[in-house]
């Protein structure tokens, strides 16, 4: 019995900030024991003190509560990854005892049905993180005559043109970018990456191929419009003018407080719990969170090795996160062959591997498509970005102009007439 509760209160000692996060009570807790731990943690925190195990071993009651031994112990259950998981399990357990709680009083006491099924639904609605107050929703929306709406809620993809037919990457959405390889998927992310973190977004980027080393050389070369080729030994590549604009470059790049994570087969639930560690430590910075890409992110099981069903468990983790963390989620994504052996290169949505439930959960989705990686003669050396789904507004094309050297990413000035 317990171990869930274990295994919560070892996970608030583990890492503290989840205390100020989670949503279950002490009185949510069947133990008493355990109740009380709670509650010397919430005073703890309280007073400003850390609730780690060497704080909890001088409370002065520590002996009923059960000693450094049991701190220990429940140090050692503890599951920082499972940490929802195991919230929601101590939540249901509380709910069945509230329920068989409300059984036995209704029957000492003669209650009518009515009387009964409604204390029952009260039980029932209690949700994770539903509640707001008409105060604090009206106190949210107070200034609005007065702000600009735009810079309030979404985040700029740094192309004019795809922020006014988008928007911009809105809280709560899904957007999928995706294209064959080598057409600069992971550039266009980056680029999203850096526009929203100079604006005052917090970009999260789950790398989940390409290690941060490379990610940051590409950072570097792009902002800087250095030759990727030349980051391979700045040192002896690099011109004087380049190596004099290294450190501007870098200064800028630090502005963006851009967080990677380069681990391989990582998890949503490892990505929740990552982006809820860094909401914690940049509490007045908003998340937008980068995903390369889905087809790489592992499912909670393997359903027999059905793709179709890991795809469509991952696609709804996806959009449950945008809107449980309330922000923009943009997550990258392979196409199949089939392009290549149409006449016309320009992806569709079928393209999408497995792509039934990644078309419904999406809000927006994107395809790259170059016309100079097909047709090497080519003079047109844009980058098309095809909105080919878009939830608030129309779809379209919209041209930008990529160096595939540097993998920058400029807008097309538009070609005005000056008057003579």
């Amino acid at each position: 019995m317990g171990i869930a509760e274990k295994a919560f209160l070892g996970s608030l000692m583990k890492a503290e900030y989840l205390l100020k996060d989670t949503v279950i009570q002490p009185e949510h807790l069947e133990r008493t024991q355990h109740r009380e731990l709670m509650r010397r943690m919430l005073e703890l925190k309280e007073a400003g003190k850390n609730v780690d195990l060497i704080t909890m071993t001088t409370l002065p009651d520590l002996k009923s509560l059960g000693g450094m031994s049991y701190l220990s112990e429940l140090l050692s259950f503890a599951d920082v990854e499972k940490f929802e998981g195991i919230e929601k399990l101590i939540l249901d357990l509380w709910k069945e005892r509230e329920k068989k709680n409300i059984l036995t009083i209704a029957a000492n006491n003669d209650w009518e049905i009515a009387k009964v099924v409604a204390e029952l639904d009260k039980i029932n609605q209690t949700k994770m993180d539903d509640h707001t107050s008409l105060q604090q929703a009206l106190t949210n929306i107070y200034e609005a005559p007065w702000e600009d709406q735009i810079n309030l809620k979404s985040a700029t993809t740094g192309i004019k043109k795809l922020d006014e037919v988008t928007g911009g990457f809105q809280d709560g959405e899904v957007t999928i970018v995706a294209a064959r390889p080598s057409m600069g998927k992971t550039d266009v992310m980056l680029h999203f990456a850096k526009m929203s973190g100079w604006t005052g977004f917090l970009p999260l980027v789950f790398s989940l191929e390409m290690p941060e080393k490379s990610l940051t050389t590409r950072l570097i070369a792009s902002t800087g419009s250095f030759n990727r080729t030349k980051m391979r030994d700045p040192k002896r590549m690099l011109s004087e003018r380049q190596k004099n604009k290294w450190s501007d470059v870098i200064g800028e790049l630090n502005e963006t407080h851009m967080q990677i994570f380069d681990g391989a087969g990582q998890t949503i639930a490892e990505m929740r719990a990552k982006t809820r560690k860094l909401i914690n430590q940049f509490p007045n910075k908003k998340p937008i969170i980068f995903i390369d890409y889905l087809t790489l992110i592992l499912s909670s099981e393997s359903y027999g090795g059905n793709a179709h069903l890991q795809v469509t468990e991952i696609s709804k983790s996806i959009k449950t996160m945008a809107k449980d963390f309330h922000c923009p989620v943009i997550c990258l994504a392979q196409l199949n062959r089939s392009v290549e052996s149409r006449a016309n290169k320009r992806p569709m949505m079928s393209d999408i591997r497995e792509s039934g439930s990644v078309e419904q959960d999406a809000d927006v989705i994107l395809f790259l498509y170059r016309e100079a990686y097909y047709d090497k003669e080519t003079q047109n050396h844009s980058l098309e970005i095809i909105v080919s789904k878009n939830r608030n507004g129309p779809v379209g094309t919209i041209a930008v102009n990529y160096n595939e050297y540097t993998g920058k990413i400029e807008e097309q000035k538009e070609l005005r007439l000056t008057q003579q």
